[in-house]
């Protein structure tokens, strides 16, 4: 068995596509373009590239991208004033905070003050508490990708045995609300789980997002299954790489993402989605 790939560009494509779709008739029913600010803190250099593109992708969905690049040594307080000030205009449908922050600021904090109705990373409590509740209004990117994703191969999830691997606030844990939403079974592991490997192999579907290259074995990968890896991460080569060892999982899977062109474009597709769901939902 050799598995398909879920091709992220063009599922990406598809949902830009759709969004330029909706842009272009409210703009046609006299209405404003969706309108997004992204506040970059700092020059990491990873950060600017995930900005950057996000700001073409808005350009190509027909939104309108309003950047904010603040130096490093922004102070919390002007962050924070920044954010509430965004956070009143009408003209703004979403607030994006890049992240990581510098050290000196408190992300937790930072993301609290933005209107949750304007929190187009999905990140706020309140919104990550309704999709806890089986209420979801605007969703973390990175998982309703991953959903996305999984909907494209025709995979009925229902009672399927799901695993996710690394429990972050980005991925991890919304990765598994979202999946038991779609009313998978869920197990979600972490640096303390014993018995990874077993694990891995019982499960159906595996969502892999640790952050280390190549730390899930394709040998672990039972046959059929559906891999998601979002991880990326640069090897010394200068080559690219996902959390999942690729060549071996592929040779047992029934679907799998590549990295890079996997999760990665979904994200930013899926911010998108975010943008112009929260600017209907204001009524704007």
């Amino acid at each position: 068995m050799t598995a398909q790939i879920l091709d992220g560009k063009a599922i990406s494509q598809e949902i830009i596509a759709q969004v330029r779709a909706r842009v272009d008739a409210r703009l046609a029913g006299g209405k404003r373009a969706p309108a997004l600010a992204v506040v970059l803190v700092g020059s990491d250099p990873a950060s600017q590239v995930y900005v950057g593109n996000k700001k073409r992708q808005c350009e190509n969905a027909g939104i309108t991208s309003i950047a904010y690049d603040l130096p490093a040594e922004t102070s919390e307080a002007d962050l924070l004033a920044l954010v509430t000030k965004l956070n009143h205009d009408d003209a703004v449908d979403g607030i994006l905070v890049q992240l990581p922050l510098p050290k000196h600021l408190n992300a937790e904090k930072i993301i609290e003050l933005i209107d949750p109705a304007k929190d187009v990373d999905g990140f706020h409590p309140y919104n990550i508490g309704r999709l806890a509740l089986k209420m979801p209004l605007l969703r973390p990117c990175t998982p309703r990708g991953v959903m996305t994703l999984l909907e494209k191969t025709g995979i009925d999830l229902v009672g399927k045995d799901a695993v996710i691997v690394g429990a972050s606030n980005i991925v991890g844990r919304p990765q598994a609300l979202e999946l038991l939403l779609a009313r998978a079974t869920v197990t979600v592991c972490h640096s303390k789980t014993k018995d990874l490997a077993d694990k891995v192999r019982g499960a159906d579907v595996v969502v892999a997002g640790v952050g280390i290259p190549n730390f899930v074995k394709g040998e672990w990968i039972k046959p059929g299954a559906v891999v998601i890896d979002v991880g990326i991460n640069r090897l010394e080569s200068g080559k690219l790489c996902g959390d999942v060892e690729f060549d071996v999982a592929r040779e047992n899977a029934s679907w799998i993402t590549p990295v890079p062109g996997g999760v990665g474009l979904m994200t930013v597709a899926t911010l998108m989605q975010n943008t112009i769901d929260a600017c209907e939902a204001r009524g704007r």
